[in-house]
């Protein structure tokens, strides 16, 4: 276990230098957690789904809409936990679908449990040129071309992922390797993928027999481009509802207010299922052009809640 940590921790270091964020955000992070991080497979107690669709940047054209779709289980009484993550994302004339295969493998550490995860995914990009306006005739530009094009692309990534009944901590890096993901000729090459390193980690603080304070956050790093941070609080209201509000960094260097300022909502309708929605409000310039952002998440796990328990799914990490 200390030769595996070791080697993890030194991939860490010794990422290459890296350049822009390419990966879609989601306000429901906590939520998400699987897209973020391999570790986290396994760590419910028993199979859960989760659904989630994300509109961004309400009536600007061609804003990012998302729809995810993901599956983890425990295997071999919470050793092993395996899971698949499967996501649509459009943007623009861009058409993204991805599959996402997870494995980690858990150890006991203190009071709660250490996930070792790695995963590979298969992307399929689609762009359809005909959509766009160029200011000189397309075919006399190598990097745009004809019509309708399309690649498929192969990665894999790795993390770490600790719960124990009152506190997580993940870090990951869901891709590793720099793909060409150019659509122009083979001698050209404009663009590539690069590494993005998640850090996520929250707790759960009683108030009394009917309130949780829940503070989290998630740390996005790309190398030469600004930190990002999602730093959320929730209100638990006896243990069926969820009230929170997020903060996001970002936006643009001449307003320095940050990206945006986030409600969310959730209420745990059955034993089994639980429901959240959340609003983003715009802080941006943006602002002057979209009418915010909309996210809505469905989960729901499998089986009857153990003893003790209300619900089946320990739904806050």
């Amino acid at each position: 276990m200390k030769n595996i940590l070791t080697a993890f921790i030194i991939t860490l270091a010794t990422l290459p230098v890296i350049q822009a964020q390419q990966q879609f955000q989601n306000t429901q992070f906590m939520y998400y957690k699987l897209g973020y991080n391999p570790a986290y497979a396994g760590s419910q107690e028993s199979p859960c789904i989760s659904a989630i669709y994300r509109q961004q940047w309400l009536g600007l054209d061609g804003a990012p809409a998302t729809m995810a779709l993901t599956f983890n289980m425990p295997l071999m009484n919470q050793r092993v936990g395996v899971g698949a993550n499967l996501y649509r994302q459009t943007i623009g004339i861009t058409n993204i679908y991805n599959l996402d295969g997870v494995y980690a493998y858990r150890t006991r550490l203190g009071h709660g449990m250490l996930g070792i995860g790695v995963m590979g995914s298969i992307r399929s990009m689609e762009q359809d040129f005909q959509l766009t306006t160029a200011t000189q005739p397309k075919p006399e530009d190598p990097s745009i071309p004809d019509g309708t094009v399309d690649k498929f692309l192969f990665n894999f990534g790795a993390g770490l992922y600790y719960n124990s009944e009152n506190f997580y901590l993940g870090l990951s890096v869901p891709r590793l390797l720099e793909n060409n993901i150019d659509f122009a000729s083979a001698d050209v090459f404009i663009s590539r993928e690069v590494q993005h390193v998640y850090l996520m980690g929250g707790l759960v603080l009683p108030v009394n027999d009917q309130l949780k304070f829940q503070p989290q956050a998630m740390l996005k790093y790309v190398g030469k481009a600004p930190v990002d941070l999602d730093g959320n609080v929730n209100l638990i209201i006896q243990d069926r509802y969820i009230v929170g509000i997020t903060y996001r960094l970002g936006g643009n260097k001449s307003s320095g207010v940050g990206e945006s300022l986030d409600i969310l909502l959730a209420a745990q309708l059955t034993n089994n299922l639980l429901f959240g929605v959340s609003y983003d409000y715009t802080l941006s310039d943006l602002k002057d052009y979209s009418t915010g952002s909309i996210e809505a998440s469905v989960h729901y796990c499998i089986g009857k809640a153990g003893k003790g328990k209300d619900y089946v799914n320990p739904r806050f990490f």
